[in-house]
């Protein structure tokens, strides 16, 4: 079949056809696509087009290939990982991403499957509005995400064709879009490798079973030896510069844009990863039974999990074994040891008691410090350094295999822990297509990795790359320690968030800043219209959609038993989950130019002492909400649906959530702008048939045949922008009651 025949088979949507650039040797080494222009091509924008859909079937075929290891479909929906989803949710997640994240950039006109888009679209991180409740899920079966995954790959592909497509590629640009879902599931190819290593052996294929071209792709290191010496080297004193360039030529997340310059003093660092060998001196020295070499965090976890040796060791009756992703050998002593952070600092303090010196975790500027010293990059790598990019070993190998410069693995093998919580640089902008990947590891709690592992393709394997995981967490990833006498331990406590975000800042005044011009808290004031109306019978359970920093919610929570909080902004939620904890918020507003007032802010502040625990923030699109939030006796909409992309579709689906009896408030000051929502899709505002038709009118409509009006009032509301300037608008508060009688539409 000619490539022409491909495409034609994939314009027709034919199921059989088969999808380009799968075969095997396409899938690895594969290098990150470049922003920028090839001036060897004489048709650059071609040229790019086709090298971006190279780049994105290599990685749909790749994931494609690790799933294909399990053997049965039933450990599919097992959490082998206890803080994450099954593995079907992993299936399904970044093909999900691709549609959510071309839907909401109004690339795409239409969904492929709402409900799998809902229900796949967040859960990475164990973050405290992500719902991992496996009672709350009716998971799809493999086949039907399978087909998902092809109908996506087929759509995606066929935008790629006709994109519209300017070099550089910019953040604005469509091809950007669909560069974030390439390096989005590549993460995913990281991670899902991680959580099948923790399946039974039983439910995976087993070398014998797989294809000449299976084995070349996933075939372990084969090479160990015995415990390798791992000296101190001397780095001397340097100014490192962290950051990226706006202009840099290849993609970057957000946290990775700004810049940063360290001034660091003379450091020694080990010359390799700590490996097994080292780490199992500390095992059989009793050091997870010693609570004093443990961190307060450390220790929590020592209680909760009862651990005694690393993940991914197993002690068998003729000593210790490793368990790889499709294999268990005899503990290799020259592999690097793979823990998390907390089990990581714990063994830099057993090293100091023992030795007298300050042996700790690098910081991010030290990793950094080691990392200038290798002059090479991975666009330009004829062959990776070490082992990383899958180019030599589905494992890890010895730590001495890969020299680079004074120092091994400084690239590659597994990620290095690091004693750095991920914070943004100087200049960081979030995206604002994936504000929840950044922004809520801005906590204190989240330490970044460097480096890379042997399963790390992409973005992941650049230098530039940061990515933080909670300090309990496991990756593929070890740590080299440093003696370093004069730094610090750069811990934050976690529990005070000091916000910097404009917007959420000014969001943090509407809510929880004093009163301005005379007007009252406009959150508390709609908590309050809507309360008289409800009767101590009726207040088991709530929703607040569209949440913002989680006033209201906070507010309804004095009332319900259980609220709900949702919304579409992570950065928003952030605030409310930091204060439903008992943290304290710190921000600061302008006054006059570039003065500035500094606020704080608290449960206990509030004298909402005791609320948070009733209050579940949660991630979720107003329009594509998971089928499980049902069942209210109250749902609130405050300040919404004028910001939505379909406000119908979202009032369409609210009778099935709230319980006969219940009500629905929506509050709205009709500001119908086109930059939220396409003027077609405007509730009112706007003529319709030549007539006027206003916003209440608008939401009659669709609220009329499930729903009762019983209430109706102006609330106002001031938003700061300065000491001397504010809006001022006036919200529609309406409350509607749910008939008894009918059926309305369930939310699938």
């Amino acid at each position: 079949m000619t490539r022409a025949d491909i495409l034609a088979a994939d314009d027709r949507g034919d199921d059989t056809a088969p999808l380009p650039f799968s075969a095997p040797e396409d899938l690895a080494p594969t290098r990150t696509v470049l922003l920028t222009t090839d001036p060897a091509a004489a048709d650059p924008v071609a040229a790019k087009r086709e090298e971006l859909r190279a780049y994105f079937h290599r990685t749909c075929e790749i994931d494609d290939r690790l799933f294909a290891l399990v053997r049965n479909d039933d450990a599919f929906y097992v959490r082998h990982e206890p803080l994450r989803h099954p593995p079907i949710f992993y299936l399904g997640h970044p093909a999900t991403f691709y549609v959510n994240k071309l839907y909401v950039a109004r690339w795409f006109k239409t969904r492929i499957d709402p409900r799998m888009e809902a229900m796949m679209a967040v859960g990475v991180d164990e973050m405290s509005w992500d719902d991992l409740n496996a009672a709350h899920y009716d998971w799809p079966t493999v086949d039907a995400v399978r087909a998902y995954r092809r109908e996506v790959r087929r759509r995606v592909d066929a935008f790629i064709r006709t994109m519209p497509l300017e070099l550089p590629i910019r953040q604005d640009s469509a091809a950007w879009v669909v560069l974030m879902g390439i390096e989005h599931e590549r993460i995913h190819l990281e991670t899902s490798s991680v959580i099948l290593r923790q399946m039974p052996l039983e439910d995976l294929r087993r070398e014998a079973e797989l294809s000449p071209a299976e084995r070349r792709l996933w075939r372990a290191c084969t090479a160990h030896g015995p415990r390798p010496d791992n000296p101190w080297i001397d780095v001397e004193a340097r100014t490192v510069h962290l950051g990226k360039r706006a202009d840099d030529q290849t993609y970057g997340w957000d946290n990775e844009y700004g810049t940063e310059e360290v001034r660091l003093p003379p450091f020694r660092a080990a010359r390799q990863p700590v490996s097994n060998g080292e780490f199992l001196e500390f095992v059989e020295d009793g050091g997870y039974l010693d609570e004093r070499l443990w961190t307060e965090e450390g220790r929590g976890w020592l209680g909760y999990t009862q651990a005694r040796h690393p993940r991914f060791w197993r002690q068998a009756a003729g000593g210790w074994r490793q368990r790889n992703l499709l294999d268990e050998i005899p503990l290799p002593l020259d592999w690097p040891v793979e823990v998390n952070c907390l089990e990581a600092q714990a063994w830099c303090a057993w090293k100091q008691r023992a030795t007298g010196l300050a042996v700790r975790l690098p910081s991010e500027a030290q990793w950094q410090a080691l990392r200038d010293r290798i002059d090479t990059d991975q666009p330009r790598w004829e062959r990776a350094p070490g082992n990383v990019n899958l180019e030599w070993h589905a494992s890890s190998c010895p730590v001495t295999a890969f020299p680079q410069g004074e120092f091994c693995d400084v690239i590659g093998n597994v990620w290095q822990w690091t004693r750095t919580p991920i914070m943004p640089f100087k200049g960081f902008e979030v995206h604002p297509l994936y504000d929840d990947f950044s922004v809520p590891t801005f906590d204190g709690r989240h330490n970044l990795i460097k480096g890379g592992s042997w399963i790390s393709t992409g973005n992941e394997a650049l230098a530039s790359a940061r990515y933080a995981f909670r300090r309990h967490f496991y990756q593929h990833a070890g740590f080299r320690p440093v003696i370093d006498d004069e730094g610090d331990e750069a811990v934050t406590e976690g529990s005070r968030l000091y916000e910097t975000d404009a917007l959420v800042t000014q969001y943090l005044e509407f809510h929880y800043g004093p009163e301005a011009l005379g007007v009252p808290n406009f959150p508390r004031a709609c908590v309050e219209e809507t309360m008289r109306l409800v009767p101590p019978s009726r207040r088991r359970r709530a929703l607040d959609i569209g949440c913002s920093v989680g006033r209201s919610a906070l507010e309804f929570a004095r009332h319900f038993e259980h609220v709900d909080a949702i919304d579409f902004s992570a950065r928003f939620i952030q605030s409310g989950v930091r204060l439903a904890e008992g943290g304290e918020i710190h921000y600061e507003v302008p006054t006059e130019g570039e003065l500035t007032v500094a606020r704080s802010v608290s449960l206990e502040r509030l004298g909402l002492t005791g609320v948070g625990g009733r209050v579940a923030f949660m991630q979720g699109d107003a329009c594509n909400l998971k089928p499980l939030y049902t069942g209210y006796d109250l749902v609130f909409a405050g300040n919404l649906v004028d910001r939505l992309y379909d406000p119908a579709l979202f009032l369409d689906l609210v009778p099935g959530r709230v319980l006969p009896g219940g009500l629905f408030v929506i509050t709205t000051p009709y500001t119908w702008l086109e930059e939220y929502t396409p003027k077609a899709k405007w509730l009112g505002g706007r003529r319709e048939h030549g007539e006027p038709l206003s916003g209440f009118e608008g939401l009659s409509r669709h609220l009329a045949p499930w729903f009762e009006l019983v209430h109706r009032a102006d609330v106002p509301l001031v938003i700061r922008e300065t000491a001397r300037k504010h809006q001022h608008s006036i919200a529609d508060c309406t409350v509607w009651r749910r008939r008894a009688d009918g059926a309305p539409p369930t939310p699938a």
